[in-house]
């Protein structure tokens, strides 16, 4: 069992099931001995009313004497009392009398026991006492079937309760197991919501001093040091790319001053041509960093407007259809249901090109390029599709984090590995979310991004 609740429950009601178990053993044990106990003692008083009853002459009285005296006050209990007397008087040893309910049978004698269970044919399990009456040896039992009753009724009466304790612990202990897990399942939801976006936020603490209160102090001193750590990185991406902006701008003017001057050979020319391209590049990163760090920062906010979507893919298709023409690859969109949608325009046509410049690296001269787009039920889905190489399983998720490039991108094409990570924070900044999938027909690569459209802005 994987779920602590489970385990707590079932070892509750085990130990629970095991200790009612244990008493009513130890109860079974009791009561049996009790009952047996007043067998002997209903053969003992028995006895004393047999002796009350002889007299203290008794040893002087004849045998046809002692046998009515006897019968007397044994005859009334019969159907309670088995008896027999054994005379050990010299010239006159063996059996003197039989109770009539006996059959001229003998009580079934256990050598150097005076009080012992035994078992009689036709009559069964009896309880029997034997007692000196020199020279006379009275042996006197009792049924003890009735015994065997109550106790078969005690161990059904206990397998109920065994039945029901089980139940009820079970229940119990769901309950007790609920209460006590409380302050753990608030430390996971509350743990399950921080993320870099809300490293603020901490586990609340009671003022119970126990263990659990300790792990929720350890986790929020945790959180403490992990949010200091992001603040830091944060702020010197921020200040380091802020820094950079201004030297690179300075060799930026520096180059080409240097190529309006027109007096460089033609192999320097060239050089400072491939620096100010670098000098570009380099802009291009420190641009995708900053925005990164003010996007994770929450320091960027949309200009959110009501665009109809199709017109805005129809636009964006044009110049797309253009770029993958360049590189020998078709490019195609689909349009499914129409509307319109809340959405800063520049930004969502930068998430398009990110993705389609992605799958031009990738793609085979000849390749097909897919977007398609659905408006439907208050959500705004567009997948963008291409027929390359595809993507590992395992990595379809780690492709949206920072400096990640995708497989099967040639080196001209490689850019910063910015790009997806810029797309998932302008999806997210729309409220919509971005995810990868295998493309149709388990080959290529598909990117899908799901947008919120209110009822208010969609229509037929």
């Amino acid at each position: 069992m994987r779920s602590i609740t489970a385990r707590l429950t079932a070892w509750y009601a085990l130990a629970v099931t095991v200790t009612l178990a244990c008493l009513l053993l130890v109860g079974y044990q009791l009561l049996h001995r009790y009952l047996i106990n007043g067998l002997d003692l209903l053969n003992a008083a028995e006895f004393a009313q047999i002796r009350a009853r002889l007299g203290p002459d008794y040893a002087s009285l004849s045998a046809a004497v002692i046998d009515r005296r006897i019968r007397e006050t044994s005859e009334y209990a019969s159907v309670l009392f088995y008896i027999d007397i054994d005379n050990h008087a010299p010239g006159h040893s063996g059996p003197m009398f039989y109770s009539n309910n006996l059959g001229g049978r003998l009580i079934p004698d256990v050598p150097g026991k005076h009080v012992y269970t035994a078992h009689m044919r036709h009559v069964g399990e009896l309880r029997v006492g034997v007692f000196d009456l020199p020279p006379f040896d009275v042996t006197i039992a009792t049924p003890s079937s009735h015994v065997a009753e109550v106790m078969r009724g005690y161990a059904q009466v206990s397998a109920a309760l065994l039945a029901a304790m089980l139940l009820l612990s079970v229940l119990v202990g769901l309950w007790l197991a609920f209460l006590a897990l409380k302050p753990v399942r608030l430390i996971r939801e509350t743990a399950s919501r921080i993320g870099s976006d809300n490293l603020g936020e901490r586990i609340p603490v009671g003022q119970v001093q126990d263990e659990i209160s300790d792990l929720a102090r350890l986790l929020n001193r945790m959180f403490d040091r992990l949010e200091a750590s992001f603040r830091q990185v944060r702020r010197f991406a921020a200040e380091a790319s802020h820094e950079l902006k201004t030297p690179l701008s300075l060799i930026r003017l520096q180059a080409e001053k240097l190529l309006v001057g027109g007096r460089l050979p033609a192999a320097q020319e060239e050089a400072v041509q491939m620096q100010l391209e670098e000098v570009a590049r380099m802009n291009h990163l420190i641009e995708d960093l900053l925005f990164l760090s003010r996007a994770e920062a929450h320091a960027i906010h949309l200009r959110l407007e009501l665009h109809d979507a199709n017109a805005f893919l129809t636009q964006f298709a044009q110049d797309a259809r253009v770029l993958a023409e360049h590189h020998g690859l078709a490019f195609e969109l689909r349009l499914a249901g129409s509307g319109v949608a809340s959405f800063e325009g520049k930004r969502l046509r930068q998430v398009l090109l990110n993705l389609l410049t992605n799958a031009i690296g990738v793609c085979q001269a000849g390749g097909r390029i897919l977007l398609d787009s659905q408006l439907a039920g208050g959500r705004w889905r567009l997948t963008l599709e291409d027929d390359g190489p595809g993507v590992p399983a395992e990595d379809l998720d780690r492709i949206f984090g920072h400096f990640v490039r995708l497989t099967g991108q040639s080196e001209r094409d490689q850019g910063s590995g910015l790009g997806l990570a810029i797309s998932r924070s302008i999806v997210e900044l729309h409220r919509g979310r971005i995810s990868a999938h295998p493309g149709s027909g388990g080959r290529g690569l598909a990117i899908v991004v799901e947008l919120p459209v209110t009822p208010a802005e969609t229509r037929p």
